[in-house]
Parts: C-alpha cells; sequence; structure tokens
C-alpha cells in the first residue's frame, strides 16, 4: 500500500478542518425540520391526554347515565394535564 502523497493529506485535513467549523457553527442553529418536529411533538403532548380524558369521560357517562357529567372536567383535567406535560418538555430541551 502506498503512502498518500502530502497535498492529498493538507487537503484531507482541511476538507475535515471545514466540516469540523461548520458542525460548531451550526450547532446552536436549529433546522425547520427542527422547528417542525417540536412542535409536532408538543402538539401531540397536548392531544393525546385531553383525547384520553374524553375518551374515559365518555365511557363513564354511558356507564352511569349522565350527559356531559364525566366528560367535561376529565376532558379540562386531559387538556390541563397535556399543557403541563407540554410546559415541562419544552422546559427541558
Amino acid at each position: 500500500m502506498t503512502k498518500p502523497s502530502r497535498p492529498a493529506l493538507d487537503r484531507l485535513l482541511d476538507a475535515v478542518r471545514l466540516r469540523a467549523r461548520r458542525q460548531r457553527e451550526a450547532d446552536g442553529v436549529p433546522s425547520l425540520a427542527s422547528g417542525l418536529g417540536r412542535i409536532g411533538v408538543l402538539g401531540w403532548q397536548i392531544v393525546i391526554p385531553a383525547l384520553i380524558g374524553l375518551a374515559i369521560g365518555r365511557w363513564l357517562d354511558h356507564r352511569f347515565g349522565t350527559v356531559i357529567f364525566w366528560t367535561a372536567p376529565l376532558l379540562i383535567l386531559g387538556v390541563a394535564l397535556g399543557c403541563w406535560s407540554g410546559w415541562a418538555w419544552i422546559k427541558r430541551q
């Protein structure tokens, strides 16, 4: 196996240094896809507990023969829990 020439090594080192510099500069700026992904995760963190509260409330209302006695409070509780969960997730980010 032959050793690479000195100019080839210099070009390789320059390319590695350039890539490392670009990576360091890009670390502080989130991409558009990253931002949209975070918005999606945040939305699901709010919606899922709300839907669970809604489903449990509807089931309890159906079981006990009430109209929205359980549905409304459990929906509000689910939204509150989802908002708290989303707030805690954003705080960790």
